[in-house]
């Protein structure tokens, strides 16, 4: 009888080691993914599955440059519509810009005045210190708000003509109804040739903390931008906008270490982009080595799958309308593209 009894309590004790065993298992599964110290400098560690069917790179990824901010383009009358101001004489560079409007905004539109340099001939946003023999004043005809409206118009007009009465100026103004049209067309244009790409990286089993996200990401190249919650893949070219950008949900600092992040998005705006950057075929790169490394599976919004047979269709299409937005004078990445779709 009393070996019964023994044999029953050590029975007991290991259906009880083998629980809690279970719970800690369980306890560890569902915990969010962080990089081991001994690991975080790490640069093979890497043993996951692939989850997309494309070709990594070559060992030896370029150098990245962070963007530098750069100089604001000009007014063009492929996107503008521009009223020249005529003058009795030249003025200075100061006298415009204390007559300049309080706002550089006409509705949904950026609203530009640019002076005609006396010495080079060049028309530039006005400068202290340099003087103007001519000004024009303009407004962008479209872009991802919409076409320039009919209020939209008067207002241009209304600002353009209280700056002129500050500076003794006479405007001359286009057709309201023809450049309204013009946006129009525009606006249709941009319409039929914009494209945003996205993909949703999962987590497959172990969520991630944030701050396991910011090493994988950084390891591909990856760098913080200014808003939280999100880093961006640098152009190749010096002072070029970044090329990719991946978020998550932004938290506040004290939330951040203890979050469990399940998705990440990688976003490409195509037009925004020089074709030279080869800005999808690095998208899918990064996108595979980052499921590769955090053990996830990228897919579409919709959590469609992406095989190489589909993403090879993409990056065909997206060829033909590098080549349409180039032969319309928006190449995708130019400053004016850049302003159509924006």
């Amino acid at each position: 009888m009393m070996s019964l009894r023994w044999g029953l309590a050590v029975l007991g004790a290991l259906v009880l080691l083998v629980l809690l065993g279970y719970y800690q298992w369980l306890t560890r599964r569902g915990r969010p993914h962080e990089v081991p110290d001994a690991l975080a400098d790490h640069p093979d560690h890497t043993n996951h599955e692939p989850t997309l069917d494309v070709p990594l790179p070559e060992a030896g990824a370029p150098d990245f440059v962070l963007p530098q901010p750069e100089k604001k383009p000009g007014l063009d009358a492929l996107i503008d519509t521009l009223a020249p101001i005529a003058l009795d004489a030249p003025v200075s560079g100061d006298a415009v810009l204390a007559a300049l409007p309080p706002t550089r905004r006409v509705g949904s539109k950026p609203f530009a005045v640019e002076g005609l340099d006396a010495g080079s001939q060049s028309w530039e946003a006005p400068r202290a210190g340099q003087r103007y023999s001519a000004l024009q004043a303009g407004v962008q005809l479209a872009n991802r708000s919409g076409a320039l409206n009919d209020i939209e118009f008067s207002e241009f007009v209304v600002q353009t003509q209280q700056f002129c009465d500050a500076m003794g100026a006479t405007p001359d103004f286009p057709d309201m109804r023809a450049e309204v049209t013009r946006a129009r067309e525009l606006d249709q244009f941009a319409s039929d040739h914009d494209a945003q790409i996205g993909f949703v990286l999962r987590a497959r089993r172990a969520a991630w903390s944030p701050s396991y996200v910011q090493q994988m990401a950084a390891r591909h190249g990856f760098v913080p931008a200014a808003m939280a919650g999100r880093m961006v893949l640098p152009a190749r070219a010096a002072g070029a906008p970044s090329v990719v950008s991946l978020s998550f949900d932004a938290l506040s600092d004290d939330a951040a270490q203890s979050a469990a992040l399940r998705e990440l998005h990688l976003a490409l705006d195509v037009p925004q982009v020089d074709r030279q950057e080869a800005a999808f075929s690095r998208m899918c790169t990064v996108a595979q080595a980052l499921a590769q490394d955090m053990d996830g599976v990228v897919s579409d919004d919709n959590g469609v799958a992406l095989p190489a047979q589909a993403l090879t269709v993409i990056d065909s299409e997206l060829e033909q309308l590098f080549n349409i937005l180039e032969q319309h004078g928006f190449a995708a990445g130019s400053a004016l593209a850049r302003r159509l779709f924006s």
